[in-house]
Formats: structure tokens, C-alpha cells, sequence
């Protein structure tokens, strides 16, 4: 069986959130909580929570137990951007983004 966890619109470039969420797939559950947790980054806060959210999906919603579970997938998906501008010499601008992420974790009880 197969439990899924979002977390959309989340402020942190894809990028960055994919450098965390590539140590997680093949762990338990309950050792990617640890793992995350000595992670200084924020998207191992940002993981944390998803993954602590599909890990309460499996056990209130499908009567699985926690320490069963295995990370199948950890996904990182573009979100939408919010464009701006900064102001530079001479009246001019310049553009940048502010990039937000979708942030998909999938636990399984197989093996």
C-alpha cells in the first residue's frame, strides 16, 4: 500500500530542496525523522513535516504502523514563481524570481 504526503507552495528554490530529499528515499520512516533532524537546512525542517504528516495519513487513515514503513520516493516539484525587481543604476531594474517548491513524499509498507 502506498501512502502519499504533499507540501505545496513551499518558499525554497526546487533546487535546493533536492539536495535533502535525495538522502531519503530506501530509509525507514522513523530513521529519515532522525536523519532530518541533524540536517541544517530548511528544507530538512520542510521535509520533516511532510514526511511526519504521511507517516500519521498511514496510521490514522489506513491502519498501518509507523515503523513498518519505508520511503519509497522523495520528490521535489517546481511550484510557481513570484517575479520581482530590484532597483539598479541609471532608473534601470533588474529581474530575479522567487521560486517555491511542491514537495511529494511517498511511504509503502513493502519490504
Amino acid at each position: 500500500m502506498e501512502i502519499r504526503s504533499y507540501s505545496k507552495y513551499m518558499r525554497i528554490s526546487p533546487k535546493k530542496a533536492r539536495e535533502v530529499a535525495r538522502v531519503l528515499p530506501g530509509k525507514k520512516a522513523n530513521e529519515g525523522v532522525a536523519l532530518l533532524k541533524f540536517i541544517p537546512r530548511k528544507a530538512a525542517r520542510m521535509f520533516d513535516k511532510t514526511l511526519k504528516s504521511a507517516m500519521a495519513n498511514a496510521e490514522n487513515n489506513s491502519n498501518l504502523n509507523a515503523d513498518d514503513l519505508t520511503i519509497r520516493e522523495a520528490v521535489v516539484e517546481e511550484g510557481p514563481v513570484m517575479k520581482r525587481f530590484r532597483p539598479c543604476a541609471r532608473g534601470s531594474s533588474h529581474p530575479y524570481k522567487k521560486r517555491m517548491s511542491h514537495l511529494r513524499i511517498i511511504l509503502t509498507d513493502e519490504g
